[in-house]
């Protein structure tokens, strides 16, 4: 099963794409997607959604994992990032792909075992997961292939639970 994760942003979209064969998890291909500032905030939601349109056709993934927004002190920022994760939830929606969505707490809990671990933490996990050299940078690619962990981890009780939900 090939998975999408996604770290949504405006300014920098953390993607990461894994490959779950059995239990081992393999690296596919991860970066980000980063918007210019100063831009029209329309342009940067076109721009992001192209960019989810194009990963996804180029990786042809099984599934697509997202985490949650998290709201923060700053109003417009989560306004802003709430918009562009309904972008790539329609790029992904619109490839027929199932949906998964995550807490920032549940990606931590999944993969470093603590809903509380600290960035660092998070980072050098991902980094052991997937047996890369290096943490994978900026964070919110760190972040994107941590929330591909988490549904690595949980897609058969999510599957479960759709399949229940549908019923």
């Amino acid at each position: 099963m090939r998975i999408l994760g996604i770290d949504p942003g405006i300014a920098i979209v953390g993607f990461g794409f894994i490959d779950k064969i059995g239990s081992k998890l393999v690296p596919v291909q991860y970066g980000s997607i980063q918007t210019e500032a100063h831009t029209d905030p329309a342009l940067r939601l076109k721009d992001v959604y192209d960019a989810t349109v194009q990963l996804i056709e180029k990786y042809k993934p099984d599934a697509m994992a997202i985490e949650k927004l998290f709201f923060n002190r700053n109003v417009t920022t989560a306004f802003t990032v709430g918009q562009a994760r309904g972008v790539m939830i329609l790029a992904g929606v619109q490839a027929g792909l199932p949906i998964a969505e995550y807490t920032p707490l549940q990606v931590k809990q999944a993969v470093v075992g603590y809903g509380k671990a600290e960035k660092h933490q998070v980072q050098e996990m991902v980094k052991i997961f997937l047996k890369l050299a290096k943490a994978p940078k900026p964070d919110d690619v760190a972040d994107a292939l941590a929330v591909a962990i988490c549904h690595a981890h949980s897609s058969a009780l999510h599957n479960k639970i759709n399949e229940v939900v549908k019923r």
